[in-house]
C-alpha cells in the first residue's frame, strides 16, 4: 500500500511537471489532465479510507494533517481569485516525506533542531545587523549601489556571506578605493560563512542523529517488550501443562475417586 501511494505520487509530480509544456499539453492535455484527476482522486480516498479507520485518532497525527491540508488545497477550484492555487498542487510531491520514514526522521530532526536555531539565527541577525551599519557608513559615499542604504548593505553582506562573487564582484573592487576594507570583510565571513553556518549544520546534524537515536531505542524496547510478552505466555503453557500433568498422576493413582 505505501509503495503504491509513493508510485502515485512520484507519478503525479511527473504529470504535473509536463503540463508546464505548452507542446505535450498541445498533443496530449485531455489524457494529461485526466491523469492528474485520477491521482487526486486515489489521494482523497486515501484519506478517506484514514478517516474512517483511525476516526478522530487521524487528526491528532501532525503528518495526517499534512497530508490532508495538500489535498485539500489540490481540492479548491483553480480558477478566479484561486488560479494561482493551481501552481500550488505540485505540493503533493512533499507527501513523499510523511509516506516515508527516513524522510519523517530528517524533517523530525529539523524540527526538533528549531529552538537551538532560533538562538543561532539571532546571534546572525545581530551581526548582520552591525555589519550592515558599519559598511553603509564605511563604503556609502564611493559604492551607493552595494552599501547605500542599510537594506541594501545587508544584501551584500548576505552575497558576501554564500560566497557568490565576493572577492571580484564586490570586495576587490571595494578595495581599489579602500585598501584596508579586507579589514572588515575577511572578518566577517570568518563569522557567518565559517562560525555561525557551520553551527547551524552541526545543530540540525545533532537533532538528526538524537532523533534516529530516539528512534532506536523505541525499537528495542518495543523488540523487549515481545520478547517478553511471549516468554511469558510460553511460561503460562508451560505452567498449565505442568498442572495437567500432575492431575492426570493423580487420578492414575486415585481410581476410585
Amino acid at each position: 500500500m505505501q509503495n503504491g501511494i509513493i508510485g502515485v505520487i512520484l507519478f503525479n509530480a511527473v504529470i504535473l511537471g509536463m503540463e508546464t509544456s505548452g507542446t505535450i499539453m498541445a498533443a496530449a492535455g485531455p489524457l494529461i489532465i485526466g491523469l492528474d484527476r485520477l491521482c487526486l482522486s486515489i489521494f482523497v480516498l486515501e484519506i478517506a479510507l484514514k478517516l474512517f479507520a483511525q476516526r478522530g485518532g487521524f487528526f491528532r497525527s501532525g503528518w495526517n494533517l499534512f497530508d490532508f491540508v495538500i489535498v485539500g488545497i489540490s481540492l479548491i477550484p483553480g480558477t478566479g481569485a484561486f488560479t494561482v492555487l493551481r501552481a500550488l498542487r505540485i505540493l503533493r510531491l512533499l507527501r513523499v516525506v510523511s509516506v516515508t520514514p527516513s524522510l519523517r526522521r530528517v524533517v523530525e530532526g529539523f524540527l526538533k533542531a528549531l529552538p537551538g536555531m532560533g538562538s543561532v539565527f539571532l546571534l546572525m541577525t545581530m551581526i548582520f545587523y552591525i555589519g550592515a551599519v558599519m559598511a553603509t557608513k564605511l563604503f556609502q559615499a564611493s559604492f551607493p549601489e552595494w552599501f547605500g542604504s542599510l537594506g541594501g548593505s545587508a544584501y551584500s553582506l548576505f552575497q558576501i556571506m554564500t560566497l557568490e562573487s565576493w572577492s571580484m564582484g564586490i570586495v576587490r573592487p571595494v578595495m581599489e578605493v579602500y585598501p584596508y576594507a579586507w579589514a572588515f570583510f575577511v572578518p566577517f565571513i570568518m563569522m557567518t560563512t565559517f562560525a555561525v553556518v557551520n553551527l547551524l549544520v552541526g545543530l540540525i546534524v545533532n537533532s538528526m542523529q538524537d532523533a534516529h537515536a530516539e528512534e532506536s531505542n523505541q525499537q528495542t524496547t518495543d523488540y523487549r517488550d515481545e520478547v517478553l510478552a511471549r516468554l511469558r505466555a510460553i511460561e503460562a503453557r508451560l505452567e498449565a501443562q505442568e498442572r495437567d500433568d500432575t492431575g492426570a498422576s493423580e487420578a492414575r493413582r486415585n481410581p476410585a475417586e
